[in-house]
C-alpha cells in the first residue's frame, strides 16, 4: 500500500468520524425531559491546512440541495461550512469584516442568504450597508461590476454568478472609493437577476493581491507600448538613412 493510499483512508476514516460526531451530536437530548441538546461538533480533529473552497459548479449543487431538499439532500456538513445569516446581521445589512469568520488574509467565507429590496415597491435590491462612516453623512454600499455569468453544470445551465465589489462614500456628490471586498453571489436558474426572498449563496473576500486578468492586461499593454517605440526607433533610424544616401546622390549630381 503506498502513501497516498494511506492517506486517503485516514482522511476516509477521519471524516467517518466526524460525521458520526455530527449525528450524535445532532441526537443527543436531555434524559429528564426528552428535549433536543443543541450542540454543534468539535472540528478540532481536522488537520491544519484544510480549506473549503468549492468551485463555482459545487456551490450551485450546495445551493440547489439546500433550496431543493426533497429532491436532492444537502451534505449533512454543509452548514458548518456555509452559515446561514438573516436579517440585519446579513449581508446588505452588515459590513463584511463584521460577518462571522470574515477576515483580511484573502481567504474566502461562504454564506447563505436572502438579499431584500432596496424598497418596498420596485424590485432594487439593497446594498448599502450600515457604517459609522454612514452617520458622517458617507455611504457603503455593494456595487455590481461586470456582466451577470452563467454558471454550467455538465453542459447546462443550473444558475447565475454575479461579482460585486464594496465602495465608500457611494452617494450624491460624492467620490465613489473602491475598496479590497469582494462578492461573488449565486442564484439558481437563468435569470440574470435572483427572485424576491429566493436564497443564494455568496463567497466574501479580501483582494490582497490585483486580479490576474488586470495583472495580465497591463503587462500585455508594455509589451504592446514597448513594441510600438521599437518600431518608431526602427523608422526614424531608416529615414535618417534614406536623408544621408540622398545628401550623398546630390552631392556627387553636383547639386
Amino acid at each position: 500500500m503506498n502513501r497516498s493510499q494511506v492517506s486517503s483512508i485516514s482522511s476516509s476514516n477521519l471524516i467517518d468520524a466526524k460525521l458520526g460526531e455530527h449525528r450524535m451530536c445532532a441526537s443527543k437530548q436531555c434524559p429528564s425531559c426528552g428535549h433536543n441538546l443543541e450542540r454543534k461538533p468539535d472540528w478540532v480533529g481536522l488537520p491544519a491546512g484544510v480549506k473549503f473552497d468549492p468551485t463555482d459548479q459545487e456551490l450551485i449543487e450546495h445551493l440547489e440541495a439546500k433550496v431543493k431538499s426533497e429532491e436532492s439532500k444537502s451534505h449533512p456538513l454543509i452548514d458548518e461550512f456555509i452559515p446561514t445569516i438573516e436579517g440585519e446581521d446579513g449581508i446588505c445589512y452588515t459590513h463584511p469584516e463584521k460577518l462571522p469568520g470574515v477576515t483580511r488574509d484573502g481567504l474566502s467565507k461562504h454564506f447563505f442568504h436572502r438579499p431584500s429590496k432596496a424598497y418596498t415597491t420596485g424590485t432594487r435590491k439593497r446594498r448599502k450597508i450600515q457604517t459609522e462612516c454612514d452617520l458622517q453623512g458617507g455611504e457603503t454600499r455593494w456595487h455590481k461590476t461586470g456582466k451577470t455569468r452563467p454558471v454550467m453544470v455538465n453542459g447546462r445551465q443550473k444558475g447565475c454568478k454575479k461579482i460585486l465589489v464594496l465602495y465608500t462614500n457611494f452617494g450624491k456628490n460624492r467620490k465613489a472609493e473602491k475598496t479590497n471586498w469582494v462578492m461573488h453571489q449565486y442564484h439558481l436558474g437563468q435569470l440574470e437577476e435572483e427572485r424576491e426572498g429566493e436564497l443564494v449563496v455568496s463567497k466574501i473576500f479580501y483582494q490582497t493581491q490585483p486580479r490576474q486578468c488586470n495583472l495580465a492586461e497591463r503587462m500585455a499593454a508594455a509589451v504592446e507600448a514597448a513594441a510600438e517605440n521599437n518600431s518608431r526607433r526602427e523608422s526614424g533610424s531608416g529615414s535618417g538613412k534614406a536623408a544621408v544616401c540622398q545628401r550623398e546622390e546630390m552631392a556627387t549630381a553636383g547639386v
